[in-house]
């Protein structure tokens, strides 16, 4: 977006040296978003968690947060099972996190669906993000959340300011360069740390950080 954003092709990891790719430490947990909807931002989030867990020798967790009906939990057919709003709503009943994590040899990462707990109403506050987020972070070497466009939620300027980073998805010939600069300044305005873009059009794209020793 800006000059601090670069983008650089996802290559596959028979193409690039990714074991001995150095992270950056203190980015644990990566939000993806964008201005609309309908950019590709969850299958952005799956590829970027793909290519941490082929990179890291620790462990990393892929968090549906969309309330979209299409969300990653609908397109895994893990719409049934707890999730990411249990674990924030269910104050009565609250599960605990390693009843609602999902493990599935055809993906090298671990998935916490969104959950099966509407909250009519009742809006996310940083308070109830700080401990989980805190626990994640304890657990995962990696979180990589797939949130609603910024646009379309108000929850995701909340999760936005409690995480490490903020990746921004636009889509080719769909997402209008103003809009994607209005979302990165409303993102920065409430407090998120943009790291960088993610362009989706027929092949994925992730920021330079990610990317040391190829």
């Amino acid at each position: 977006m800006d000059g601090s954003t670069n983008i650089l092709t996802i290559a596959s990891p028979s193409e690039t040296n990714l074991t001995s790719t150095v992270l950056d430490p203190s980015l644990r947990i990566l939000l993806l978003t964008a201005a609309n909807t309908g950019t590709g931002t969850s299958t952005s989030a799956m590829a970027l968690a793909a290519q941490l867990a082929q990179m890291s020798s620790g462990r990393v967790l892929l968090v549906d947060a969309s309330q979209s009906p299409h969300n990653l939990s609908q397109q895994l057919s893990l719409h049934k099972e707890r999730g990411f709003s249990d674990l924030l709503f269910n104050s009565l009943t609250p599960p605990l996190l390693q009843d609602c994590v999902v493990q599935t040899s055809s993906l090298p990462f671990d998935v916490l669906p969104h959950g099966r707990l509407g909250r009519n109403a009742e809006r996310l506050n940083p308070e109830q993000l700080r401990p989980l987020f805190k626990q994640l972070a304890a657990q995962y070497r990696f979180v990589v959340i797939d949130a609603d466009a910024v646009y379309s939620a108000s929850d995701t300027l909340v999760m936005s300011t409690q995480v490490d980073g903020v990746v921004l998805v636009v889509r080719s010939e769909d997402t209008r360069w103003e809009v994607a600069q209005a979302a990165r300044q409303r993102l920065s305005q409430a407090g998120a740390k943009v790291v960088g873009s993610v362009f989706n059009r027929r092949k994925y794209y992730m920021p330079k950080w990610l990317y040391n020793n190829l």
